[in-house]
């Protein structure tokens, strides 16, 4: 579309600074431009390390006829908030870290409003509306101040999202002595446990720096003109239904909101994140064609979480002894630099040369092509931190579920897998359990087996993976729940 072309109006975006947030953003501006054929002009705001992070997705991933997305930069000072320096998003913090960047987005209201302002006296009305971060509640105030919309997208799923923010506003674990306890939200004979609680918020009291941030921000977010989920109506049924009515607002399920498939044939998985792979993609795909069909595990666990030393001695001994052929995407455990050098003697003596020369296994340092990976024919199961990109990547190809949730809602998110969908089995929760190489042995036996359980989740997996796709599809007059739902978001919005 030319850029002479009389745009109709302005939306305005802003993600939390977190990878597994940016990512999410810029596919629904994509999908918010394909809906009306790109004649609304669209603004992504945050800081400037986030912003190159979000070009350097954009320029390999996008045909330049694609898309067409403003970046806008915040100034922003990591120093002031006891960040190291150049630190922006969540992905180089250690978890002892992570409670300040929450605390320093709060720093954004003030150049986010300027933004605001600045583009109201440019266009002569003040944007059609804002679409922000559930964890960015302030901008709720900011859109009631400069008379516009306030739209709050939720990067994970709706059952995820429920017992995330109603867990956070009423702390119910704070009201009982069991480990188990209701959610407000939830149907009265539903229970949680409180193992599928990351520390911290186990831990929280209503004093502690955690409690400060999370629920004011998200009683804010609930003021806002509706929500946005990155899910499917039919795999979340219950999900969406409970939401909608703990939150007393529309929600519009718009997802799944995967990379488009032009960047799968591409070859360009390691651009499309704006990451660089730890492995090439072509000897990843060439190691897979070698292998049998759903006979390979793919493990990762996202974008900014690892496991402890001693449970990755456990992980790599049962992978042995489980003889599956496997791809480890693997990180120096907790309590290391993440980021740093990994070290022999965090697995066992000889482990990786046995995998490189039996072609068993295939450890890939770092960061890998996830997306490709499963969608591969050989991959058969996924264990998975249950991190909401990740389940959806691998439900979107049919592939079954190994949870072990380290943070944030990945608990909630296991538990559905499990109770709801039937897609997934626990191996553990958090990175301080106590797992032996019998367990991971046991699990993988379950998921990966092509008889009994193993094949009941792989069938559920692939109807979950039907429903996704034609939750996106148009044929003739009759569209997808998702294309419906982006309609109905367009009409409400004008």
């Amino acid at each position: 579309m030319a850029e002479t072309t009389k745009k109709k109006g302005h939306i305005v975006m802003i993600p939390f600074m977190a990878h597994g947030h940016l990512i999410p953003f810029l596919a629904l501006a994509r999908k918010i431009q394909q809906t009306t054929n790109t004649i609304y002009t669209i603004t992504i705001a945050s800081t400037p390390l986030n912003i190159q992070h979000l070009k350097s997705a954009i320029s390999t991933t996008f045909s330049n006829n694609d898309i067409s997305i403003h970046l806008a930069e915040l100034p922003f000072n990591s120093s002031q908030y006891g960040l190291p320096p150049n630190i922006e998003n969540t992905e180089k913090l250690p978890l002892t870290d992570i409670i300040k960047i929450f605390h320093a987005s709060t720093s954004l209201q003030a150049p986010f409003s300027s933004l605001i302002s600045n583009i109201t006296e440019q266009e002569g009305h003040p944007p059609l509306c804002i679409i922000s971060d559930v964890f960015l509640g302030w901008v709720t105030n900011v859109a009631k101040c400069l008379g516009t919309k306030n739209i709050t997208f939720t990067t994970c799923g709706a059952y995820g999202t429920l017992a995330y923010i109603s867990i956070w506003s009423n702390l119910p674990h704070r009201k009982t002595d069991s480990d188990e306890f209701w959610v407000e939200g939830f149907p009265q004979n539903y229970r949680f446990h409180i193992s599928q609680m990351h520390r911290y918020l186990r831990q929280a009291d209503g004093s502690d720096s955690w409690s400060k941030f999370f629920p004011p921000q998200i009683a804010l977010s609930m003021k806002s003109d509706g929500w946005i989920c990155n899910t499917v109506e039919k795999i979340e049924t219950f999900g969406l239904q409970h939401l909608r009515k703990y939150l007393e607002l529309p929600v519009w399920s718009v997802g799944p909101l995967l990379p488009p498939s032009s960047a799968l044939k591409g070859l360009n998985s390691k651009y499309r994140a704006g990451k660089e792979s730890g492995i090439a993609l072509e000897e990843c795909i060439e190691w897979l064609d070698l292998k049998d069909e759903k006979s390979v595990l793919y493990i990762s666990f996202g974008s900014q979480n690892t496991i402890s030393a001693s449970q990755m001695m456990a992980l790599a001994e049962g992978l042995e002894e489980s003889e599956k052929t496997f791809i480890w995407v693997i990180r120096p455990p907790f309590g290391f630099d993440m980021n740093g050098e990994f070290k022999e003697e965090w697995l066992p003596k000889g482990f990786e040369e046995r995998t490189r020369l039996s072609k068993r296994g295939l450890l890939v340092h770092k960061w890998g092509p996830q997306l490709e990976i499963l969608s591969h024919k050989s991959t058969g199961a996924f264990l998975s931190h249950c991190g909401w990109n990740s389940v959806l990547e691998s439900l979107s190809q049919g592939v079954p579920i190994i949870g072990w949730p380290l943070a944030a809602e990945q608990g909630y998110n296991a538990k559905m897998l499990v109770e709801e969908m039937g897609v997934s089995v626990e191996l553990t929760r958090t990175v301080e359990s106590v797992i032996s190489k019998e367990d991971v042995k046991r699990v993988i036996g379950i998921v990966m087996d092509q008889e009994g359980k193993g094949k009941e989740m792989k069938e559920k997996a692939n109807e979950i993976a039907v429903h996704m796709r034609e939750a996106t599809i148009e044929r003739g007059e009759e569209k997808g729940s998702s294309l419906r739902a982006m309609d109905d978001f367009v009409r409400t919005i004008l």
